[in-house]
């Protein structure tokens, strides 16, 4: 799996971020229902999942306030067809850039998710092992903290790590989808 990744390391979340950069966003249709795709100049700054395209929009400019319909060319339409693919084949590489925001913990958490194949999971304590937080204190809390902040659906695959005991915990975009993106990974 090829991932080109920028990363534009901000001070660590105590709120949410906001973002001057324009980003421009199109729409897809998936199994899961609509699919937000936001670029920057840097690369794909959010995949949102959801039902309702103006819910969609409102979470995105929470974030990126000056985001807008994508004009031609600016979201390629060949990456919105990629990332349902993606979606609907997990397997499948993903090489498209991203530009991932957050603090440097968060982004760190993210590259991390990023490594664990498709048809994989891990816990949210073995993956704050995993990059050097064993035995730490809330590690696995700031982990699933990290993932819940995460505004890249699927291309950072949030939805592979599971609580301590194997069970689906809360997902940005449904738990339902959730399950279902795991079971599309065939795992039980």
């Amino acid at each position: 799996m090829t991932l080109n990744i920028t990363a534009a390391a901000a001070p660590p979340i105590t709120t949410r971020e906001i973002y001057s950069d324009v980003a421009g966003y199109a729409f897809g249709t998936s199994s899961l229902g609509q699919v937000l795709v936001a670029v920057t100049q840097q690369g794909i700054c959010a995949i949102l999942l959801g039902s309702d395209r103006e819910r969609l929009i409102a979470d995105l400019k929470q974030n990126f306030p000056m985001a807008h319909p994508a004009g031609p060319n600016e979201v390629p339409d060949d990456w919105i067809a990629r990332i349902v693919a993606r979606i609907e084949t997990p397997a499948i590489s993903f090489d498209l850039p991203l530009d991932l925001r957050g603090s440097d913990f968060e982004i760190k958490v993210w590259q991390a998710l990023c490594a664990i194949p498709a048809g994989k999971t891990m816990s949210y304590s073995e993956l704050a092992d995993h990059i050097g937080m064993k035995g730490v204190a809330k590690a696995a809390k700031d982990v699933s903290e990290a993932c819940a902040t995460n505004r890249i659906a699927v291309a950072v695959p949030c939805h592979r790590i599971l609580r301590k005991d194997g069970s689906i915990s809360g997902y940005r975009w449904g738990v339902h989808r959730k399950r279902r993106l795991i079971n599309m990974e065939g795992v039980a």
